[in-house]
């Protein structure tokens, strides 16, 4: 047996559960489900704050619709999701007042998150209902997101949520036991992974289509999300939603399903912002001298590091930087992407010659930089 996991005292938890925990395909919320993992979560309240980030809103807007395969086009899902939220708030809200606790809905798109002011005013009303003793129950808000607008799932949402609120800890609860190191379905060896200390490239490769058929995450995206509580510094643990009082044994440290582990070295609110919250508006392309004094020295980034320029962005807006053809970092760039084609490769010193003008020296400001 593995030894017991220091998580420390959890002050601050994210529970997420996915579709298969909540809905059945065609019939819609499972009412016995529901009370159980709210039976769960209440016992998990008791001296910590708690946000619960749900899926299932359009499998139960299928139901409701009599819809026999997920919708496709954009309008549809919006109109399950309208059906859906409504109905699976009530069968939650229903299930948590057996417990005498208040629940509260909040809806968010990556567009919230994206911008820093309202990505602060989210945070304000999350930390607002936990004041109150409200749990509140998070989901992407699908009837109005549209492609541009969308987290994509709610593994990603639910680290988003634990970096948003300073989370001691997030729990993804699915219907497998954790990360295996093969296909439990069609490998009899397969195993649960007890700890994973980084997601690295051999982590990634263990990854195996799971998802069900009302879901739209996997193991891929759970694992997108331990990437992102752990930069936040937030423990991430993936285990089974149908075991009896599985969170209560997560909480006392038992060897229940994989446990991530977080860096030591936990980014700051506003670069975990840029790093995770914000979808990149375009991408430059640096050599190698610019990568090495980026990734080991801590330095900015001058116009004579960048090689090439893609996409339209404006001054202010995150841009991706790629190295040998991978992303390995995000940054607030200080020029748009057309001052940035015509300063590319120059010398700090002929800024100005070559636009006209200079407003800073920096490209991207290591302060406004982060290593992914």
């Amino acid at each position: 047996m593995a030894a017991r996991r220091q998580l420390g005292r959890v002050r601050r938890l994210v529970v997420k559960v996915g579709t298969s925990l909540v809905a059945e395909p065609g019939t819609g919320p499972d009412p016995d489900r529901i009370a159980a993992l709210a039976a769960e979560i209440a016992g998990a309240r008791e001296g910590r704050e708690t946000v619960l980030v749900t899926s299932g809103a359009i499998a139960t807007g299928m139901a409701r619709l009599a819809l026999p395969v997920r919708p496709r086009s954009i309008p549809e899902k919006q109109a399950a999701a309208a059906v859906g939220q409504s109905a699976l708030m009530w069968y939650y809200e229903a299930a948590f007042k057996r417990h005498g606790t208040a629940v509260g809905q909040v809806l968010l798109t990556a567009q919230d998150i994206g911008d820093r002011a309202r990505y602060l005013n989210a945070r304000n009303t999350l930390l607002a209902l936990l004041r109150f003793g409200v749990l509140p129950i998070v989901n992407e808000n699908d009837t109005v997101a549209v492609e541009e607008i969308k987290v994509g799932d709610n593994d990603n949402l639910s680290a988003l949520v634990a970096s948003l609120i300073d989370a001691d800890l997030l729990v993804l609860l699915t219907d497998v036991e954790g990360l295996y190191t093969g296909d439990p379905a069609t490998d009899p060896g397969a195993r649960v992974i007890d700890t994973v200390e980084s997601v690295t490239d051999d982590v990634t490769r263990l990854v195996y289509n799971g998802t069900g058929a009302g879901a739209v995450g996997g193991m891929a995206t759970k694992l997108q999300a331990a990437q992102k509580a752990a930069a936040a510094g937030v423990p991430m643990v993936i285990a089974s939603g149908r075991k009896q009082g599985v969170l209560a044994r997560i909480l006392k440290g038992e060897p229940v399903g994989t446990y991530f582990a977080p860096k030591a070295d936990r980014l700051g609110a506003r670069k975990r912002w840029i790093a995770f919250a914000v979808t990149p508006q375009g991408r430059l392309v640096v050599d190698a001298g610019a990568r090495q004094a980026l990734t080991h020295h801590g330095k900015s980034l001058l116009p004579s590091g960048v090689v090439d320029v893609e996409g339209d962005f404006a001054a202010g807006e995150v841009v991706a930087l790629v190295g040998d053809g991978r992303e390995f970092a995000r940054g607030l760039v200080n020029f748009d992407a057309g001052e940035l084609r015509r300063i590319r490769g120059a010398k700090t010193r002929d800024i100005a010659a070559r636009l006209g003008y200079k407003s800073f020296d920096e490209v991207i400001h290591r302060d406004n930089l982060v290593i992914l």
